[in-house]
C-alpha cells in the first residue's frame, strides 16, 4: 500500500508539473538590438514640445513603441520592429553610465552585436568648431583623471595637470577607425540647419572656423563631469588630449567616456560612436570674460539649439538606416569602407 500511495503521488507530481509547463507561458526571447541610440536628457516629453536631446530620435523611430522600464536606469527604453532601441540616460558620468550598465545587464535584451550611438549637445573651442557642427569622435579621452593644482602653486605658465599612474586602460579610448570613417562618409552630406541667431553671434569671434557654416567634423571628444569654461581650460583640455596622442580636441561633453567604459567590459568599443552637437563655444570671445560669457546677458546666447539638436538626429539617422537596411553586411562587424 506504501508503495502504491508513493506512485500516486509521483504520478500527480509528473501531471501537476506538465500542466504547470503548458500554463505558463514560454519565456520571451531577447530582443537583438542592431542599433542602441543613448540621449543624455530631454527637455519636457518626448514629442510635441521643445526638443532636447531625445525627442528628434523619438520621432523618428519609436512613437509606436511601448516604454520598457528598466530597473536601475534613469528612464524607460523604446524599441522598433528593426531592432533599433533607444533611451535616455542622464547627464554626467555616473548617471549615464549607471543607466547603461542596468540596460545591458537586462535579459530583454541582446546587445551581442549592437552599435552604439552616443548622442547630445555639447560646447567646442572657437579654434576648432562652430555652432550647429556634427561631430563624430575619433577619440574618447576623460579629463578628469589626474592631478590638478592652482597655477600659482606652480610654474608660471606651464600646465597645471599630471595624469595619475593606474588610469591608464580607462581614461583614454580611440574609436573604431572604419566605424567612424563610415559615419562621416554616410552624414557628410546631410542639410544641417543653422539659424539667424547662431550666425549673428559666431561674428563676435575672430576665428575663421567659429565664423564658418555648420559642417560634419571629427576629433577628440573630452568627458568631463566639471563644465570646463575659457580659454585656459580649453588650451588645458587640448594639452590633455595631445598628452595621450589623441587627436585634437574639439568636442567638450560629459558622459561617453564613462558609457564606453560600461559598454567595453562587455563587448568591446568597436561599434560605439560618439556623436555630438555644438551649441556653444567653451570660451567667450575676446571682448567678453569667462562669467560674462557663462551668464549672458538676456539675449546674448549662442542661438542654434534647436537647429543642432536637429542636425544631430539628420545625421546620425542616415548611420542607424544604412546599418539597419544592409544589416547582414554589419551584423558580423564594420565593414571595410569602400575605396575612394
Amino acid at each position: 500500500m506504501k508503495q502504491t500511495m508513493t506512485g500516486r503521488y509521483g504520478l500527480a507530481a509528473l501531471a501537476l508539473a506538465a500542466f504547470a509547463g503548458l500554463a505558463s507561458p514560454a519565456a520571451a526571447e531577447p530582443i537583438k538590438v542592431k542599433v542602441f541610440v543613448a540621449a543624455m536628457f530631454e527637455i519636457g516629453e518626448n514629442t510635441g514640445d521643445r526638443a532636447g536631446e531625445f525627442q528628434h530620435w523619438y520621432e523618428r523611430y519609436w512613437t509606436k513603441s511601448q516604454p520598457h522600464a528598466v530597473k536601475g536606469a534613469l528612464k524607460p527604453v523604446y524599441c522598433n520592429d528593426d531592432g533599433v532601441c533607444g533611451a535616455v540616460l542622464g547627464m554626467g558620468k555616473v548617471n549615464s553610465s549607471s543607466s547603461m550598465q542596468a540596460i545591458l545587464l537586462d535579459p530583454a535584451y541582446d546587445f551581442s552585436q549592437t552599435y552604439f550611438i552616443l548622442s547630445g549637445v555639447a560646447g567646442t573651442p572657437p579654434s576648432r568648431g562652430t555652432i550647429g557642427d556634427v561631430s563624430w569622435g575619433s577619440w574618447l579621452v576623460d579629463y578628469d583623471l589626474g592631478h590638478r593644482w592652482a597655477p600659482e602653486e606652480g610654474k608660471p605658465g606651464e600646465p597645471v595637470f599630471m595624469p595619475r599612474k593606474g588610469y591608464e586602460s580607462y581614461r583614454v579610448f580611440q574609436l573604431n577607425p572604419a566605424l567612424v570613417g563610415w559615419a562621416v562618409k554616410l552624414s557628410q552630406g546631410t542639410n544641417l540647419q543653422d539659424s539667424d541667431a547662431a550666425r549673428q553671434y559666431r561674428m563676435r569671434y575672430p576665428e575663421k572656423r567659429a565664423q564658418a557654416a555648420p559642417a560634419v567634423t571629427t576629433g577628440t571628444h573630452m568627458t568631463g563631469d566639471t563644465f570646463f569654461h575659457g580659454p585656459g581650460l580649453s588650451k588645458e583640455a587640448q594639452y590633455i588630449a595631445k598628452l595621450y596622442g589623441a587627436d585634437d580636441y574639439v568636442i567638450t561633453e560629459m558622459e561617453a567616456a564613462a558609457i564606453t567604459l560600461v559598454i567595453k567590459r562587455q563587448f568591446g568599443t568597436d561599434r560605439i560612436m560618439s556623436l555630438r552637437g555644438a551649441v556653444n563655444f567653451d570660451q567667450g570671445n575676446p571682448n567678453e570674460t569667462t562669467l560674462q560669457h557663462l551668464d549672458p546677458a538676456p539675449g546674448q546666447t549662442a542661438g542654434g539649439f534647436a537647429e543642432t539638436v536637429s542636425n544631430i538626429e539628420a545625421a546620425g539617422s542616415r548611420v542607424v538606416d544604412h546599418i539597419v537596411t544592409d544589416w547582414p553586411e554589419w551584423q558580423k562587424g564594420v565593414p571595410p569602407l569602400p575605396a575612394k
